[in-house]
């Protein structure tokens, strides 16, 4: 495989790309003509007033009722869901848009796959999700760590599950993720494109909710010394396309990740044979061989923090070094400042 190349996220370059139910039969009760209604006086209890219209009613004469759905209606309506799921796309009747998306896919399938590891394994709990807009475009920017990107996914299940739009995070990410055949089908068929400025632009342009994590492999392979502490986030190219778009820029920590591999070592000769960036030993990784690869279960928080709007600047803002430099630094110092205050109310890596 070729040596990994991160695509820096302000490199402008380009590229070619990209039952109804029928309703439901409600059950007529009705009486036959000449049937006679019986109604008869009913005498009150010892000790209460008259009976207030307690007239008893003929079976014939009862409200109709609604039938009500038998045990093993929900796994029927589930199976006939799903085969024309599969009728779907056995014949080719969905959408993908120019970039790969498959939302039917997205929604049916892989996000049914990611979400146990979300729920049940991590956990996660989510906070600020409020400052996620309901329409538009708008740029989320968050650490990476963890040694393998599970943060990105989970980030993106957060968003989905929790935002009361159930809007779509579409990441970006580096081009070693699409170089890895089955990894790069699935990566588009979830809605992640390439990091690069005119991707991300068109995005935001549909008003798109997009994902960044601009520390890249720095921060996703830093030793476990090093945990919870910022890399550099490049030259801000994430500021520039914000600023261009007036999009309104939302970080984002997320804490957890760091402890489910513990890289407490990188073999770089292995790597470079390898084309990866890095080539994590951790205490499990490759010891215990497959074993090892599963992540340990900790406790993840992620929190959407404040907007920082970006609409008021002028078009040429976008070009100016010094503001996005600032910007840059703006939103990294908000990322982590929210961190160390995430770790200090955490109660336990695991609990």
């Amino acid at each position: 495989m070729a040596d990994a190349k991160v695509i820096p996220f302000d490199d402008d370059r380009t590229r070619g790309g990209a039952v109804q139910r029928p309703p439901r039969r409600r059950a007529a009760g009705s009486r036959r003509k000449g049937d006679p209604v019986v109604v008869r006086e009913v005498q009150p209890l010892p000790g209460r007033g008259p009976a207030q219209d307690d007239v008893p009613v003929t079976r014939e004469e009862q409200p109709p009722q609604q039938p009500q759905e038998g045990p093993g209606g929900g796994l029927e309506r589930r199976i006939a869901g799903g085969l024309a799921f599969l009728r779907r796309r056995l014949t080719g009747d969905y959408e993908i848009d120019d970039f790969g998306y498959d939302a039917e896919l997205t929604d049916q399938v892989l996000m049914s796959l990611i979400r146990p590891l979300y729920e049940k394994y991590f956990r996660v709990d989510v906070k600020g999700i409020e400052n996620i807009p309901s329409e538009g475009g708008a740029l989320i920017v968050a650490n990476h760590s963890g040694t393998l990107p599970l943060d990105g996914l989970m980030m993106q299940v957060a968003v989905h599950d929790n935002h009361p739009a159930g809007r779509h995070l579409r990441l970006l990410a580096a081009d070693l993720v699409f170089m890895l055949p089955v990894v790069n089908e699935l990566a588009r068929k979830a809605g992640h494109t390439l990091a690069c400025a005119e991707d991300a632009e068109r995005l935001l342009e549909r008003g798109e909710l997009v994902g960044v994590m601009p520390e890249g492999f720095k921060g996703i392979g830093k030793p476990f010394s090093e945990r919870y502490k910022l890399q550099r986030f490049g030259r801000g190219g994430f500021v520039s396309t914000a600023l261009r778009q007036g999009t309104p820029i939302i970080p984002c920590s997320i804490v957890g990740a760091e402890e489910i591999y513990p890289m407490i070592g990188n073999a770089k000769t292995l790597a470079r044979l390898l084309g990866f960036p890095y080539f994590p030993i951790t205490p499990t990784f490759p010891w215990l061989g497959p074993l090892g690869a599963v992540p340990l279960p900790t406790k993840w928080t992620i929190q959407f923090g404040e907007p920082i709007l970006t609409d008021g600047y002028p078009p040429e803002a976008a070009e100016d070094p010094m503001l996005m430099f600032n910007l840059t630094d703006q939103v990294r110092e908000q990322i982590q400042h929210t961190l160390y205050k995430l770790l200090v109310q955490r109660r336990s890596v695991f609990f």
